[in-house]
């Protein structure tokens, strides 16, 4: 029963042995027991080292938030707009362009920024080589700001004109002058185009030669008829107040310049009924008519084409045989006939027509009363219009406007010298490159392309040309100095305007005649437009664009690929506009791409519908298909370079991932006022160029999870490119 002292001091777990293998089989098991703790105690460690290392992995590897002074720049702008309580999925445009105000508009205020930077510029004066064009251009933009001397100077510099014209009837100092003498002088000395417009363009078709364009002229009072007779009545009301005031300021007698500018209003009117509507020449299928000046003679005999012509454009040599592009016949049959019954009865009424009109074009260069005149009506003609009210332009604002447009060369030069270095033009062209690497791979995968149309669409991108910055002109100073060697100042700001009025003129003449080996370009380096040239195959980007918040090296790169990258992929995308045109692809599968153009035209319709805002969905077509387009290859571009390339980083305490900000970024450079769309123009109104390619990218939808069925989300997609 009992048992022993031994067999009552051993362990529980102790087993019955022999007495050697006892001790040595109790230490066993015993280290045994101890391994097993010890690989435990292991496998947590490593356990919990795997978790911090992938803790740090994911911290390190993963989105970064930018904390650099551009990126916290770049956050507030962000942040000073987008209305947060509105759903992304149902209205991004709000979401991300919606001010307390109204709407951001990012292209003006970038437009603002760049103009606010020449401004710095000028006022930091250099020391400039005597002669050069800095020096003139500087000298300009001195005599410009100078309103103390404008002041001084009144009304007389411009009666002295006036005079020279032949003077006018409500003075009481009138001299009969010959009707197309008077025309003549108004086109090549003062740049103003009473009846008609004239410039020099390339002519639409190939082989592109410089060709004279005539066109409708632009009413430079603002004259455009609405379709409430009310409202039309009160904009001529204010048109009729205004021609009043610049009479009266004129020293006109107050009886007869009423009766003056009552007829001024009347025969604008009359011509602005002969304007036909775009839509009507669309449907016609006659957007221009080529024909020579002998041909025009007899069609619109009032104006003696030959001589007015010939005297804008020097030093050109201009024969009858002159061809000629018209975009409108018809105006110029019923303009000319309209003139010629007013001479026989009305000649100084003519006179002064064409008088107050240059006066109105003169007005920029005259003192603080006609400004103050032209400022006041275009502020009611806003109102009018139930607009918001138009901010004052500063003086310094209006004389930088007028420095860069006759000192292009040389403003050209100081602005990319300050904010488009080399690490700029580098980071700016090496986007570009991927962009087209893009659009490469999305023609290969068109389901409605022809091999050979793929073959000559490859061909053509590998010839384009790209130009970053500014033109190569624009860093020759020399040039600069020639170009403005005719360029007179003094000693009035009013003459030293029309001396580079006249200059600008016969500069434009001569880039067109001399045979060039690069491309003109048609917009200045701090404008915010790219575009592509058709005759001379390049696309153009220009420095003005590639700046905060639109670009920048140390950016996110989501922020650079959503914004100027999907620019880049539409402007490139422009040179296969000629695909989408009835019979512009013959060899392709024109009823894919026919069904796929219906469905873009029927998604813009329904999302015009969502949004009240009317569409006319043939106008818009092309851009339509280029934005969304554009945004496609972008995203795809900016997917791929994050696959490769790890690092990628985000701005802080905003709460959006990478893709994210690239979806906002996009809609950033959208912005703009809803009302400021032209309705006869080729692009969708704003909100429209936001939801039509985020609707048809169901990336969009898959990083912002938004429900199937949302507006921006919806069941089917379009696929043209």
């Amino acid at each position: 029963m009992g048992q022993s002292q031994d067999s009552r001091m051993r362990p529980p777990w102790s087993q019955e042995s022999s007495p050697e293998e006892g001790p040595s089989t109790a230490r066993s098991q015993q280290w045994k027991r101890a391994i097993g703790v010890l690989i435990a105690v292991l496998l947590c460690g490593l356990l919990l080292g795997s978790s911090m290392l992938w803790v740090y992995i994911f911290r390190n590897c993963g989105p970064r938030p930018c904390e650099t002074p551009v990126c916290l720049d770049l956050l507030a702008h962000y942040l000073a707009s987008g209305n947060r309580s509105v759903d992304p999925c149902t209205d991004f445009f709000s979401f991300v362009c919606e001010t307390a105000n109204g709407t951001r508009n990012s292209f003006q205020a970038l437009t603002e920024e760049n103009k606010s930077l020449l401004w710095r510029l000028l006022e930091t004066q250099g020391s400039w080589h005597l002669g050069s064009g800095e020096e003139k251009a500087l000298q300009f933009y001195n005599s410009c700001m100078n309103t103390d001397a404008i002041e001084a100077e009144g009304v007389g510099p411009l009666q002295q004109i006036i005079e020279e014209l032949g003077g006018w009837h409500i003075s009481g100092n009138w001299t009969s002058l010959d009707f197309n003498r008077t025309l003549r002088l108004l086109m090549s000395q003062y740049g103003h185009f009473p009846f008609f417009r004239a410039h020099l363009r390339l002519h639409p078709t190939p082989p592109h030669t410089p060709v004279i364009q005539i066109d409708q002229p632009d009413f430079g009072i603002l004259l455009q008829k609405e379709q409430e007779q009310k409202l039309y009545a009160q904009i001529l009301r204010e048109q009729l107040t205004y021609l009043n005031r610049l009479g009266i300021l004129l020293g006109g007698d107050p009886q007869k310049v009423q009766q003056h500018a009552s007829w001024f209003i009347s025969f604008t009117s009359r011509l602005f009924q002969f304007l036909r509507p775009l839509e009507q020449q669309q449907a016609q299928d006659k957007l221009f008519h080529v024909v020579t000046i002998k041909d025009l003679q007899k069609m619109a005999p009032a104006i003696d084409w030959l001589s007015c012509l010939q005297a804008t454009f020097m030093p050109m040599s201009l024969s009858p045989t002159q061809t000629l592009v018209v975009h409108d016949l018809d105006y110029l049959r019923n303009m000319s006939q309209l003139v010629e019954e007013e001479l026989l009865t009305s000649r100084d009424m003519i006179q002064s027509y064409m008088i107050l009109g240059l006066v109105d074009t003169l007005s920029p260069a005259l003192d603080s009363k006609f400004r103050k005149a032209r400022r006041e009506l275009r502020q009611k003609l806003w109102e009018l219009k139930e607009r918001p009210p138009l901010p004052a332009s500063p003086r310094w604002m209006k004389c930088v406007e007028s420095t860069g447009d006759f000192f292009e060369p040389t403003l050209a030069a100081m602005f990319v010298r300050e904010v488009f270095g080399p690490s700029i033009q580098s980071a700016a062209m090496e986007l570009f490159a991927e962009i087209k690497d893009a659009v490469i791979i999305r023609l290969k995968k068109l389901s409605w392309i022809s091999e050979e149309t793929l073959k000559e669409a490859l061909n053509k991108l590998t010839k384009l040309q790209v130009e970053m910055g500014a033109p190569k002109q624009a860093w020759n100073p020399e040039l600069a100095k020639e170009e403005y060697s005719d360029i007179q100042l003094g000693p009035t700001f009013l003459q030293s305007f029309l001396s580079c009025v006249r200059s600008l003129q016969i500069r434009k003449v001569q880039h067109f005649l001399h045979p060039f080996s690069y491309h003109r370009w048609t917009g200045s380096p701090w404008g915010v437009n790219a575009y592509y040239s058709v005759p001379d195959h390049v696309v153009v980007f220009p420095a003005g664009l590639l700046q905060p918040p639109f670009f920048h090296p140390g950016y996110p790169r989501a922020v650079n690929f959503g914004a100027v990258g999907s620019i880049m992929a539409h402007e490139l995308l422009r040179i296969f506009y000629q695909l989408l045109l009835p019979g512009g692809c013959p060899g392709c599968d024109t009823h894919v791409l026919q069904e796929a153009l219906l469905c873009l035209e029927n998604h813009y319709t329904a999302l015009s519908l969502s949004n009240m805002a009317p569409l006319n969905g043939s106008h818009t077509l092309l851009e339509n298909s280029g934005d969304i387009g554009g945004l496609a290859i972008a995203f795809q571009a900016y997917s791929k370079k994050i696959a490769e390339h790890s690092g990628e980083m985000t701005l802080p305490n905003q709460d959006l991932n990478p893709y994210q900000l690239f979806f906002q970024s996009y809609a950033q450079v959208m912005c703009r006022e809803l009302n400021s769309q032209d309705p006869q123009g080729s692009y969708s109104p704003p909100n429209l160029r936001v939801h039509g390619p985020l609707s048809n990218t169901p990336d969009f939808a898959k990083h912002f999870h938004c429900p199937r069925g949302t507006l921006l989300n919806p069941s089917a997609h379009c696929k043209l490119w």
